[in-house]
């Protein structure tokens, strides 16, 4: 009885695989396969379900305790990667924007310095 299942199971793995991927002849008429597409699963994955939450968003100056008020969807497998990453991404453009104000803030420091 065991061998009967393993049997089938390898063959509903097979069938799930020919179905999947096509059947593609390998042979004398082989370039017409290779003109076919891929089946979308493999060619690219699926598209990002479109965002049904609202964004979650950091103020235009964030300090560490805005941050520390941020909470994200949880999704299936942990939080919603597309609001974490859109924080990430505003955090990074903030923090950079201060540090270029910091070296240039620094930059005129010796200049008012000798003038005074």
């Amino acid at each position: 009885m065991s061998f009967f299942l393993v049997f089938l199971a390898i063959a509903l793995v097979g069938a799930a695989l020919w179905a999947g991927l096509g059947r593609r002849s390998v042979g004398v008429d082989s370039s017409r396969a290779a003109d076919r597409p891929l089946p979308v699963l493999l060619d690219g994955g699926l598209p990002q379900p479109p965002a049904n939450l609202p964004p979650v968003l950091l103020p235009a100056h964030a300090a560490a305790e805005d941050v520390d008020r941020i909470r994200f969807s949880v999704g299936l497998r942990g939080y919603r990667m597309d609001q974490v990453d859109q924080v990430l991404d505003e955090l990074r453009n903030q923090l950079a924007a201060r540090e270029a104000e910091i070296v240039e803030l620094r930059d005129r420091l010796p200049a008012s310095q000798d003038s005074a």
